[in-house]
């Protein structure tokens, strides 16, 4: 069995799951093979109302899930609730917009008749992490089931007890798995899994398309980011714009691939800045209980995350926001913010996924450019500025899958804008008609002119086999 504590009480177990030995795999993804077909073989309408349906039961288990969240995975409560609404909302999305993204094309012209088709690979298999758990699967889940694929997800051990609860509420071939990286790999190298969908780590996603890679399996990864946020010399400090760059390094103790995670600011308002940021971090940042209503982020995942975060607080060390909650009895750390630490130290050079942030000084555009696209991880980015147009011509230039202008975090984000990365740090196109396009494979039926019934075909030749 796998336990699960809360990392806000780790003396307190919040539940267990059965770990699933490669056996249990096997059996689990033979038996959604046998049933991927006749889902496969619903019409779409039938599909997208069983998801429908889905959508609905997960909305009315909400306030339950948050609860659960919240307890297994330490993010506050209120995060939780957006997360669970989010995922809600994102899978009505899916409904709405997979007519268009599975349906057929077709071209009849002087050329001949060509139909293009979106059909499931198969079996999907899904491996999410604890920091997002929710959406992070359901980001998977929605398209996969909906393109007509059977799904088995493998959520991380530090958070598998509220992705089991909301794969329950699906009526729809879909299974999961438990355990570790034997699990994992017993999933991902099953024969029949056709498509591999991964969130996590650089080591996971290397192990992950390691294994795919051997049996030319598709996949789709995101591993994470070490997100610069520049703020140009006439960057606003306003209150507002401050408490959403809070926000946006310290949501779920910065535990969040997509977050603020190095800071740059022209030498010359350096002061300025950390004067402002700080007074912003008095009025939004509260660690505590994550299911208090006034704490805004509560503990790190896990005793490894406490040390690890631990060993960052160190250099020019400004705590941050009000700290209540007791490290002896569970996983907290009191985010801070480091002043110009060392371009290489492990603060700034790694992606910290902590509650510590560095902000690092700089001179001129072209220097703190080439510091923020420094590295192989290239998810995400902002740029702070008063003039938007000036703001535009600047993130054109950042090596990343997304940048944000005057924010950087997911408030206000329409299912418009695809999220993916650069260099290494990700393949994948979540959200948005990419992640759709994400799990269906294109096939085709063509009749060439001069081959179609009625036609006397020319003598063979290259003339007689048109490549347009």
């Amino acid at each position: 069995m796998i336990s699960r504590e809360n990392p806000a009480r780790f003396a307190e177990i919040v539940g267990t799951v059965p770990e699933t030995l490669p056996d249990a795999v096997d059996a689990i993804v033979r038996r959604l093979d046998g049933e991927q077909r006749a889902w496969a073989a619903r019409p779409l309408t039938g599909r997208l109302a069983a998801l429908t349906w889905a959508a609905g039961a997960i909305e009315s288990a909400g306030p339950e899930l948050a609860v659960l969240l919240a307890r297994e995975s330490g993010k506050v409560v209120g995060d939780c609730r957006g997360e669970i609404g989010f995922a809600v909302r994102f899978l009505r999305w899916v409904v709405e917009h997979a007519p268009s993204a599975y349906a057929d094309a077709e071209v009849d012209d002087a050329l001949g008749r060509l139909v293009t088709m979106r059909k499931p690979y198969g079996v999907v298999a899904a491996i999410t992490p604890w920091n997002a758990p929710v959406i992070l699967a359901m980001l998977k889940i929605g398209p996969a089931l909906a393109a007509g694929n059977a799904v088995v997800v493998k959520p991380s051990p530090l958070a598998p007890l509220t992705v089991t609860r909301v794969v329950e509420l699906f009526g729809a071939p879909i299974g999961v798995v438990h355990g570790g990286p034997e699990t994992g790999a017993a999933l991902v190298g099953h024969d029949l899994v056709r498509k591999v969908a991964f969130t996590g780590g650089a080591a996971g996603g290397r192990a992950v398309a390691a294994l795919a890679g051997d049996r030319l399996t598709p996949s789709v990864l995101e591993l994470g980011g070490n997100d610069p946020a520049i703020l140009l010399d006439d960057a606003p400090f306003g209150d507002a714009a401050m408490e959403r760059l809070v926000m946006a390094s310290f949501a779920t103790s910065g535990q969040v691939c997509m977050a603020a995670k190095r800071l740059y600011v022209p030498r010359a308002r350096l002061a300025d800045f950390v004067d402002a940021y700080r007074a912003a971090a008095g009025r939004v940042l509260t660690t505590g209980d994550p299911l208090a209503e006034s704490a805004t982020t509560g503990p790190v995942i896990s005793a490894a995350a406490q040390r690890a975060a631990n060993a960052l607080r160190t250099g020019d060390l400004h705590d941050l926001g009000c700290f209540d909650a007791d490290p002896d009895t569970g996983y907290f750390v009191r985010p801070a913010l480091v002043v110009d630490p060392a371009p290489s130290s492990p603060l700034v050079a790694d992606e910290q996924f902590a509650p510590v942030v560095p902000v690092l000084p700089y001179d001129d555009e072209e220097s703190v450019l080439a510091a923020a696209n420094a590295g192989e991880l290239g998810l995400g980015a902002s740029v702070w500025s008063a003039d938007e147009e000036r703001a535009f011509a600047f993130a054109r230039r950042f090596e990343a899958g997304f940048t944000f202008v005057n924010t950087h975090n997911r408030t206000g984000m329409s299912l418009r804008a695809p999220f993916g990365g650069v260099k290494r740090s990700g393949w994948g196109r979540e959200y948005a008609h990419e992640g759709l396009a994400e799990y269906a494979q294109t096939c085709v039926i063509h009749a060439p002119a001069a081959f179609r019934p009625g036609t006397e075909p020319s003598a063979a030749g290259p003339s007689a086999y048109p490549l347009g």
